[in-house]
């Protein structure tokens, strides 16, 4: 293989949305990043770490102990890879607030209070902590997406002030705290842009007098994965690098929609952000795989994205080239583990992140919600998609990634549609067609518990039990909704009530449109929303 283009050339696993990777698993993880040639970890803890005086602090959530970290560090560096702790310092830390002891600590919604003594205090522990527990003297230090900062207790306190003052004073504060402890930090870039009131992705120069107040420990980290466009990550870089040289780069790996990976968009996306960087000398890379919204997705699905991202690094373009390699090193056709993306279904658009498999599971049987997207035979896409899934997983080391997927396919493909039948029978007063769909809600049922078994069986082999109690209540839930269904479709059936009000009211486009369908898939950050509560 050709050397690395990279200085530090990485990923970043999300620790923090449920999951917490098991410190065996991750040992397995750290295998294979050191065998593809990446040389940075950064491991994403909102709290999900033990810290000395803060009892509090993960407390439930599964984290790391400081032996654990030890270990972890430890295993990392005797395999050639630098251990980066990415933590937060001002925002995404909703977790902590449940508790009673951080509350005075809350500005608003994840943030903490600037400028409080009790938030300089954690920070303290936090850098006191770290020093002890790994070699690297770099932590990222977080500070992304504070929309509301300084707009609850911290305005209550202080009355309305400057937000970018805000920011930067807080920001000299952390910087102080981890030289004193020997760190150097780095810090998401997306609060300079978004405090001048823009898009971060569609933003204007920052002023001069702000980019003198950044401490002279502290660099910025463009993250984007939202472009397959090289011009788009170009332009970008040079805004970023007019605040301050050196910056980093974080693109990211698709592993936080749902249950299902995109690697197909990944790729493409990977593609043209390593482009723009290598033209504009951006030396430190990584490439982020969150966990948003429940952590379903397994990092190993990623596989041919993290592969295909090592060969880009390493000057390796030719498409067919990397496959080869990619079943040499693994055993499994390359477009063959790309079925992980559910080829063929409505999930499959490179150009997107579309995530029906996790918004289409929940959607309410009777209220519908998201029926209007529905179109014809895309149920049957999921049947045919299981049938190719089930080939693969037999595979010793990775199979089990497509049994869960398998079985979530079986599952929509009796859901996907089961709304839309469900109420043309109604309407239809099809009193025939309702009773054979009953029997559809009997089977979906049976599915539903092969899909959960599986499911749980890849979280168990991945992570620590912590956070599957988000997912025994979803599809708890998910069960208990689809049984009480077909109990009142049964009621209505055999005469006992004489109506279902759920499916006397119209479905409306999701879209907006009153009248006309817009049948497509929507994103995957709608997908809460379209329940009756926010899973």
């Amino acid at each position: 293989m050709h050397k690395n283009y990279f200085n530090r050339f990485g990923v970043m696993l999300d620790c923090s949305r449920n999951a917490v990777m098991s410190v065996l698993t991750l040992k397995g993880w750290i295998d294979i990043m050191a065998d593809l040639g990446y040389n940075t970890l950064m491991l994403y803890t909102e709290d999900t770490y033990e810290i000395d005086n803060q009892p509090y602090f993960g407390y439930l959530r599964g984290r790391y102990s400081q032996k654990e970290l030890r270990e972890i560090d430890d295993y990392a560096y005797e395999n050639g890879i630098e251990l980066i702790p990415a933590i937060q310092t001002l925002a995404h830390l909703n977790s902590i607030f449940r508790w009673p002891a951080y509350r005075d600590i809350n500005d608003c919604n994840d943030i903490l209070l600037a400028g409080d003594d009790k938030t300089y205090q954690l920070i303290e522990d936090i850098f006191a902590s770290l020093e002890k527990t790994v070699r690297t003297r770099i932590v990222n230090i977080g500070m992304d997406e504070a929309h509301m900062l300084g707009r609850g207790k911290y305005q209550d306190i202080h009355g309305f002030e400057n937000r970018f003052d805000i920011l930067l004073n807080h920001l000299k504060r952390v910087a102080e705290i981890a030289e004193k402890h020997g760190f150097e930090c780095i810090m998401w870039g997306d609060m300079f842009f978004r405090l001048l009131g823009g898009d971060y992705y569609n933003n204007e120069a920052v002023p001069e007098r702000i980019r003198k107040m950044i401490p002279h420990n502290v660099n910025l980290i463009y993250w984007d994965y939202y472009s397959t466009d090289k011009e788009h990550y170009s332009n970008q870089i040079k805004n970023h690098s007019a605040i301050k040289e050196g910056i980093w780069f974080a693109g990211g790996l698709w592993s936080w929609t749902g249950f299902s990976p995109h690697n197909g968009y990944s790729i493409d996306a990977t593609k043209a952000a390593f482009d723009a960087c290598k033209e504009h000398g951006v030396k430190d890379v990584f490439l982020t795989m969150w966990g948003d919204n429940g952590a379903e997705c397994s990092k190993f699905s990623l596989l041919p994205s993290l592969y295909y991202a090592s060969q880009i690094a390493h000057g390796v373009t030719d498409s067919e080239r990397i496959k080869n390699g990619f079943y040499e090193k693994y055993g499994i056709a390359f477009d063959d583990f790309m079925l992980a993306d559910l080829s063929g279904t409505p999930n499959d658009n490179r150009n997107s992140t579309f995530n029906p498999e996790k918004y289409m599971l929940y959607n309410d049987c009777l209220l519908g919600h998201l029926d209007s997207t529905v179109r014809d035979g895309d149920a049957e896409t999921y049947a045919a998609c299981a049938e190719k899934l089930k080939k693969i997983e037999s595979d010793s080391k990775y199979g089990y990634l497509f049994k869960t997927l398998r079985a979530l396919c079986e599952v929509l493909s009796v859901k996907y549609d089961i709304g839309v039948r469900t109420r043309k029978a109604y309407e239809g007063k099809d009193t025939a067609a309702l009773k054979n769909i009953i029997a559809d809600y009997d089977r979906l049922l049976v599915l539903i518990d092969a899909f959960y078994d599986a499911f749980k069986e890849q979280w168990e082999k991945e992570n620590k039990p912590n956070g599957f109690e988000v997912q025994d209540i979803r599809i708890g839930g998910l069960r208990l909704r689809v049984q009480h269904c077909k109990e009142r479709l049964e009621a209505f059936a055999e005469g006992k009530i004489p109506s279902l009000s759920e499916l006397e009211e119209p479905i409306l486009d999701f879209y907006g449109s009153e009248k006309t369908f817009n049948c497509s898939p929507t994103c995957f950050n709608n997908w809460g929303a379209s329940a009756s509560v926010d899973l």
